[in-house]
């Protein structure tokens, strides 16, 4: 786009998605203003899944050197039968997956993640403590307003404010969630508390009737386990969707008694788990509207079952960053990122909401090898992605 370092662009959540999409426009010339509501940064305590399309995207911020570092590298997806523990699939990563697409699977803490994103994201670029209350359009231009009575104009906005997004409201108009009848449990906790339980070196899911646990570790070091859970909600529980509702110990153990004992002795020594609903929407039917576009959560959230929330965030930054570059408008831009993005992400949402991801024999390619950075910047469907998972 012609005149791009005059461009103003705000972007709406400091969140993965939002500092990725900063740290990507930066690349080409252009110096996005961030708005996050937090007057602070947290280390929020959880896991997270880094697959190689999403690490592909960390090699292209400049930031794989520090989050490989930081991250563990599992032998296997490993997948095992609640009760008898029996193997259903063991799916290798490690040096394997390096090898077949060019970079690794990482599970890792979020909380490290997003320092990596923020700290090549200069302080300048980012206001916290900005709380948008309001969006409208003035002209070629977007008028944002905030909580503290302060009020800006840009160019063009990116929605990336997580499910709760006020900007999708502005693009879509309101929609509630739909609560699936199943909540989750998780918690990050120090690998000392296990006392001696050997989790091993996969990320490994063990799956029962009507729910399952992902265990593994989140950091280099081995001295940090994360794990998640899903399971059905006979009463009319509901929640905001949020990671910081506290959970009970008694019920979340209860809930997975039948597990296998290894499941077991790692619930045992949880000191505390949070607990929140499990929501799903449905494709949106545009992703922008006039100079404003939505981006991760707040354009396409899922389920968490195939862990690649995060990583189609990341994809969307590159992809974004690299529209408005070759676009001369950025209604042409915004166009040809949903083009090349939303068959892609419309397509891990289904997948996520099947939850089947990995439980026996997979073919991963279309996923992990896709290259956010290199991808053409059209509508592209991998020729087995329709079949990757059951109906």
């Amino acid at each position: 786009m012609r005149n791009q370092q005059k461009l103003s662009v705000a972007i709406v959540g400091a969140g993965i998605g939002g500092l990725a999409v900063a740290a990507a426009l930066r690349k080409y010339f252009i110096e996005p203003v961030i708005y996050e509501q937090a007057d602070a940064f947290a280390r929020v305590g959880a896991g997270i899944q880094q697959s190689p399309n999403a690490v592909k995207v960390h090699r292209w911020l400049g930031i794989e050197e520090r989050t490989r570092a930081a991250a563990f590298v599992p032998t296997s997806s490993l997948n095992r039968d609640a009760l008898s523990g029996k193997v259903t699939n063991d799916h290798p990563l490690g040096r394997a997956v390096e090898a077949r697409y060019g970079a690794p699977y990482l599970t890792m803490h979020r909380g490290d993640l997003h320092d990596a994103l923020a700290a090549i994201v200069p302080a300048h670029n980012i206001r916290l403590g900005k709380k948008l209350t309001q969006l409208c359009e003035r002209g070629a231009r977007v008028a944002l307003s905030f909580a503290d009575g302060s009020e800006v104009e840009a160019d063009a906005v990116i929605g990336a404010d997580g499910v709760h997004s006020l900007v999708r409201d502005h693009v879509a108009g309101p929609a509630q969630a739909r609560f699936t009848g199943r909540l989750a449990y998780r918690t990050t906790f120090p690998v000392s508390l296990l006392r001696g339980v050997d989790i091993g070196t996969a990320r490994t899911k063990w799956w029962g009737k009507d729910r399952h646990i992902v265990i593994y570790f989140v950091t280099a070091r081995r001295d940090e386990v994360y794990f998640t859970t899903s399971q059905p909600e006979k009463a009319d529980w509901m929640t905001r969707e949020s990671w910081s509702t506290t959970g009970d110990l008694g019920e979340m153990r209860a809930a997975f008694a039948s597990f296998h004992s290894d499941v077991q002795k790692v619930l045992a020594a949880a000191p505390q788990v949070h607990k929140w609903g499990i929501y799903e929407r449905d494709p949106l039917p545009a992703w922008s509207k006039g100079n404003v576009v939505l981006l991760g959560d707040a354009c396409h959230p899922m389920t968490p079952y195939m862990a690649s929330g995060a990583a189609m965030a990341l994809e969307d930054a590159a992809v974004l960053a690299r529209a408005i570059d070759e676009a001369d408008t950025f209604d042409a831009a915004f166009r040809l990122y949903e083009q090349t993005r939303k068959p892609r992400a419309s397509l891990v949402q289904a997948g996520s909401s099947a939850n089947n991801w990995m439980r026996t024999d997979t073919n991963p390619d279309w996923l992990y090898g896709y290259d956010a950075s290199r991808v053409p910047l059209r509508s592209k469907l991998a020729a087995d992605a329709s079949t990757y998972y059951e109906s």
